[in-house]
């Protein structure tokens, strides 16, 4: 059981439901449990809307697991919310081709990942439905298949998205590279200037956040070696998945945008409430977390 004492009942509920769910115990006392419980403070904050935290970390550093973590211990106390990646708005196989041949020589728009291989107006129509619903009002989440078309991806028919039905209590919106900001051409390569471009119509991603929490690394090769692993784990389940090689280069033509953008994420985050967490190697904060 968890070494936190606290005398809120919620807190002591959401740490209860966190052990239930998550394996690690070590995972859930150090980082899991004190984002949570700070979480659940925030909601009196946003008494008639959702209250809407922005999840910023590198590629295969834990989003998703975590947000999800999130969601279920909510739901174990009677709080609702959801939560989005931007991940679900990458534009459709068909049309990240279609991409991909109007810009015949630019790496970084060749596959999902960069400003310009999202639907933009999709994504933030779907955020601000999901902050707006009223009660028995219903909004839906694309599905975006990773493993489709050999690894490289797909969004699924609308048919297959997610319901999510309100009213809200909080909404977690988590991805690689939300809060990113345009910078000065002159201080990037040319490839990196059409994407560079596009970011700026990605701000309407972030304008709905409350708090934003930057996940950090020491190092950008952690992030490769997070990649691989994670394209490993997909094809030992048998799913469509890329090489060693494959996921290698993949992931290694985004290591220019985080050295382009991250420093102006860290001067300039894209609201007030905000917590850097550092990570590890294996995924835990370097210093345990306490709630904030």
């Amino acid at each position: 059981m968890t070494s936190f004492r606290f005398a809120e009942p919620v807190a002591e509920r959401l740490v209860r439901a966190l052990h239930a769910r998550v394996p690690d115990a070590r995972r859930v006392d150090r980082y899991y449990a004190p984002l949570a419980i700070g979480s659940a403070q925030r909601l009196s904050a946003c008494p008639h809307r959702p209250w809407v935290l922005g999840i910023q970390g590198p590629q295969g550093c834990g989003k998703t697991t975590l947000a999800s973590a999130l969601v279920d211990a909510f739901e174990a106390v009677g709080l609702r919310s959801a939560a989005v990646s931007i991940d679900d708005f990458y534009l459709t196989h068909a049309e990240q081709l279609a991409l991909a041949e109007r810009h015949p020589a630019n790496p970084y728009l060749l596959y999902r990942g960069y400003p310009g291989t999202h639907d933009v107006a999709l994504g933030a129509r779907v955020i601000q439905s999901i902050v707006g619903l009223r009660p028995k009002e219903e909004a839906l989440i694309p599905v975006y298949v990773k493993s489709a078309h050999g690894g490289r991806g797909d969004r699924t028919p609308p048919s297959d998205w997610k319901r999510v039905v309100g009213p809200l209590d909080a909404l977690f919106v988590e991805g690689w590279m939300l809060g990113f900001s345009p910078v000065d051409d002159a201080t990037i390569e040319p490839a990196l200037r059409p994407p560079n471009a596009l970011l700026a119509a990605y701000a309407s991603w972030s304008d709905s956040l409350d708090s934003f929490v930057q996940l950090d690394v020491a190092s950008l090769d952690t992030i490769v070696s997070w990649r691989i692993d994670a394209e490993r784990a997909r094809r030992a389940l048998g799913h469509g998945a890329l090489s060693d090689d494959e996921a290698r280069d993949y992931i290694e033509r985004f290591l220019p945008a985080y050295r382009a953008y991250l420093p102006g994420l860290r001067a300039r985050p894209p609201c007030g409430d905000v917590r850097t967490i550092e990570l590890a190697p294996d995924r835990m904060p370097v210093l345990p977390l306490r709630p904030s």
